[in-house]
This record gives structure tokens, C-alpha cells and sequence, in this order.
């Protein structure tokens, strides 16, 4: 028999285990996260430059950098403040560490066609030594960026002044000790290589190998391999361009290497397809491994089905074991070892649905959303209209609209949870569907590898939100 002190012991021990737990699930996504505010960046006059609205977020490996480009060509890295870092509880604040000028706007005479500034796409490398590599693309070309820091500087040199001029050799008459001198933190980005000449169409995706020497790059109907030290030659690894154009029915519209297979990759399609390829199987990937469709229900077949259920993003989980896809009112959890059909489906806006013919008319429906992955792989998020974005927690399989708004500026403003309203009648704190802000919409959103920090991009401020410890 047990003693009662040892059953009180044990009771304890549960309940300190049980507490524990729930801390540990609401810091990983697994509870119901309170989000609150942290901070903005960007200005907030109304008046908004095309060149400054941001294109695409993404954090580093290890989240202490967080990079932004914008439709101007400009990229914006912006480094986690110690001090928040090291806090207790840890604050999600970021301040700008270096901005540079990654891509300029180009003309190409013989097919008399403008090319944009605008950076498609960022993609960090891993790092391996003090400094940082970072891709970034444009409609057509793609440049490899080092940004390193420097403090120190070489004074005493022999053949030149310090004002960087030469010095008349008949002047030196003796020799001197050149001495190293600290100086003001200087962080400089310069670009290493430039991938340039081979795509056609416009690129929509680059991703770095788990390999950390290859990268992939795709447009609408070629993915090119890369070896990040040539720049003169790619190998074409898939080739959907028919023998006769009027014979294209679909378009790839996303791809990304498995994060830790190296031969595997994924890419998505117009169609709604998700393909998987094996590139031990062959040099052209023509042939896919698995294909991830889901069949339609002819019952709710419409003019509008074919656009929606293009597939706009398709980002693999930390894990390797699963993927999601979004296409323009859903995202979709799929699980690598089975294709016939998803085995969760999140909606992002159904109520949008009776709205298709008035979004069609005003481009809207084209829009192309990107999701993305909680560190652990439990939460998902994606943006919406109205400058709504939205977080869906796998385990609870509860749902959060969220508004990234300059009502809340405010740090540790808590976010209260929106909800619109499809009916004649809503409540107080509903918003009517239609009174929705079509112009704001929520398409680049990024969420910390280890922690529930998150970056939303809304036009050309980027907000920066965490959970309420």
C-alpha cells in the first residue's frame, strides 16, 4: 500500500508534470497562443510609393536576421536586439542592420521588354563563418550576397596616403609598419555572384539544397539547378513547355528542396497538382515520383474553379514528413506518403466565395498568398484581405484572424481575434464582408524557426508580432 505522503508526493509530481506541459505546449504552438504586438517597420503616411511596398520576408536559420525585399529592389535586413533576445521573458524586437540595393530595373532590347527591380524572392544559407550569404532574385536574375561586418582598419601603408591617394615614390625614404585601428561598426553587403541568362520566363521560386552547394530556380515552366560557385551554366532539371504553346494548360507556380533529402524536390502548379521528384531517378525530372491532387466535386464545379484552386505557395514542414499548399481560399496539409488527398484543409476566407465574380473583375482573385510553418511544425499561417492574416493550430485545430493594424502600435498591445460577418446582422465586433479593404492584403508572412515571433508584411510596413508570455 501506498503511503499517503507518497500518493500526495505523486500528486504533486503530476501536477507539476501537467503544468509544465501546458507551458511547454503554449510556448510551442500547441495552446491557444495570446499574440500580441511588438513592433513596425516602415513609415505610416498614407501616401505609399509602389517602390516601397515589400515583396517578400524571410528569416535566417536562426531567426537573428530577418530580411525583407521590396518592388524598388531594395533589400532590408534587420537583426534581433540583444538585449530583447536575452530577456526573460524573450522580446521579439529587430533593428535595421544593413540596406542595399540588390537589383536595378533593366531593358532587354531584343525582346524590347522591360525588367522590374522587384525581388521576388529572398532565401538565406546556412552559415559557416562570421559572415552572412543570402539569395535574391528578380524577374530574371538571381545574385548571391555576402553581407559582412567589419571594426577594424589598416593605417600606416606605404604607397598610399590615408585619404586613399598614391604617394610619390621619390617621398618614401623609409619603410613603415601598416597597424590595425578600431573603428565605427561598419556592415557591408557585396555581391559574390550573379546567376543571370537563364530563364525565359519570369523566376517565382528559388531554394537552397540541404546540401548547402546547389539551388533550384523556377519560372513558369523550367526549374534550373545551380552550383553556388558557376555561374555560367544551370542544368534544367524540369521542362513542362509543350512542343506547340497553344497546347499549355498549366504553369508551375512553386517549388522547394526537401529539407533534408537532397535528390527530392517539390513543385506546384496552376492546376492544383503538387508533383514530387527523385532526381536519382533521371537527369530530367519530367517524370514525377508523386503527384498530390485532390479531386474535385463536380457538384461544386464553376467558372471560377480552375483559378482558385491554382496553387500559389508550397513550403515543406521542418520535419520532411509533411507539406502545405495554398491555393486562393484554403491551405492544405499534406502528408508526403500520401497523395490522393490531404489530410487537413484549413479555410482562409470562405466567405470570399460569393464574392468571386466582383474579385475576378478587379484582379483580385489572381492575388498569389504564401504560407507558412510554426518552428515545430504545429501552427500554420497565411494572409487574407483587409490586412488579416491567419494562424491555425494543428493540435487544437482552432483557428485565429488576426489584423495587423496601426491601432495597435503599441508594444505588448494584445491582438483581439477578428471575425467578419457573411449575414445581414453582426455583432459588435464583427466586420461586414462587405466592408473589406481589398487593397490591404497580407501576401508575405515569415514565422521564427524557434520561437512564436512572426513577421507580417502589410503594403510597406512590416509588423513584427509574438505570443504573450
Amino acid at each position: 500500500m501506498k503511503s499517503p505522503s507518497n500518493i500526495m508526493r505523486q500528486s504533486s509530481l503530476t501536477k507539476l508534470g501537467s503544468m509544465i506541459n501546458t507551458a511547454v505546449n503554449k510556448r510551442a504552438g500547441n495552446g491557444d497562443i495570446q499574440w500580441c504586438f511588438s513592433q513596425v517597420k516602415g513609415t505610416l503616411e498614407d501616401d505609399v510609393t509602389e517602390a516601397d511596398i515589400i515583396s517578400c520576408v524571410e528569416f535566417n536559420h536562426d531567426g537573428d536576421l530577418l530580411a525583407t525585399g521590396d518592388k524598388g529592389g531594395r533589400v532590408v535586413i534587420f537583426q534581433r536586439d540583444p538585449i530583447s533576445k536575452n530577456s526573460i521573458p524573450r522580446r521579439g524586437e529587430y533593428n535595421v542592420y544593413s540596406t542595399f540595393q540588390s537589383h536595378e530595373p533593366e531593358f532587354d532590347y531584343l525582346k524590347s521588354l522591360e525588367i522590374e527591380e522587384k525581388i521576388n524572392k529572398i532565401r538565406w544559407l546556412k552559415r559557416k563563418n562570421p559572415a552572412h550569404f543570402l539569395l535574391s532574385t528578380n524577374d530574371k536574375t538571381i545574385k548571391l550576397w555576402k553581407v559582412s561586418e567589419r571594426d577594424k582598419r589598416v593605417e600606416g601603408y606605404n604607397t598610399k596616403e590615408e585619404n586613399g591617394s598614391i604617394r610619390d615614390p621619390a617621398c618614401i625614404t623609409s619603410l613603415r609598419v601598416p597597424s590595425i585601428k578600431p573603428m565605427e561598426l561598419m556592415v557591408e553587403a557585396s555581391p559574390r555572384r550573379i546567376f543571370a541568362n537563364a530563364h525565359t520566363y519570369h523566376i517565382n521560386s528559388i531554394s537552397v539544397n540541404s546540401d548547402q552547394e546547389t539551388y533550384l530556380s523556377a519560372d513558369d515552366l523550367r526549374i534550373n539547378l545551380w552550383h553556388l560557385e558557376i555561374t555560367d551554366q544551370s542544368f534544367n532539371i524540369v521542362d513542362i513547355k509543350p512542343t506547340n504553346m497553344e497546347e499549355l494548360t498549366e504553369v508551375i507556380t512553386a517549388a522547394e528542396f526537401h529539407p533534408a533529402e537532397c535528390n527530392v524536390l517539390v513543385y506546384s502548379s496552376s492546376k492544383g497538382t503538387i508533383r514530387l521528384c527523385d532526381m536519382r531517378s533521371a537527369a530530367l525530372c519530367d517524370q514525377h515520383s508523386k503527384l498530390f491532387e485532390e479531386q474535385e466535386d463536380p457538384t461544386n464545379r464553376s467558372f471560377f474553379s480552375e483559378i482558385i484552386s491554382s496553387i500559389s505557395d508550397v513550403k515543406l514542414s521542418h520535419s520532411g514528413r509533411y507539406m502545405i499548399s495554398r491555393d486562393y481560399l484554403s491551405v492544405k496539409v499534406w502528408d508526403l506518403q500520401m497523395e490522393t488527398k490531404p489530410i487537413e484543409c484549413y479555410p482562409v476566407h470562405e466567405y470570399l466565395r460569393s464574392k468571386l465574380c466582383s474579385l475576378y473583375e478587379n484582379d483580385c482573385i489572381f492575388d498569389k498568398f504564401e504560407c507558412c510553418w510554426s518552428g515545430n511544425d504545429s501552427a500554420i499561417m497565411t494572409g487574407s484581405y483587409n490586412n488579416f492574416f491567419r494562424v491555425f493550430d494543428r493540435t487544437t485545430k482552432r483557428d485565429l484572424t488576426l489584423e495587423a493594424a496601426r491601432d495597435i502600435a503599441k508594444p505588448k498591445t494584445l491582438l483581439k481575434p477578428r471575425k467578419v460577418s457573411t449575414s445581414g446582422k453582426r455583432k459588435k465586433d464583427e466586420i461586414s464582408v462587405d466592408c473589406l479593404d481589398f487593397n490591404k492584403k497580407i501576401l508575405h508572412t515569415a514565422w521564427h524557426p524557434s520561437e512564436n515571433v512572426v513577421a507580417v508584411a502589410a503594403t510597406n510596413n512590416l509588423f513584427l508580432f509574438q505570443d504573450k508570455l
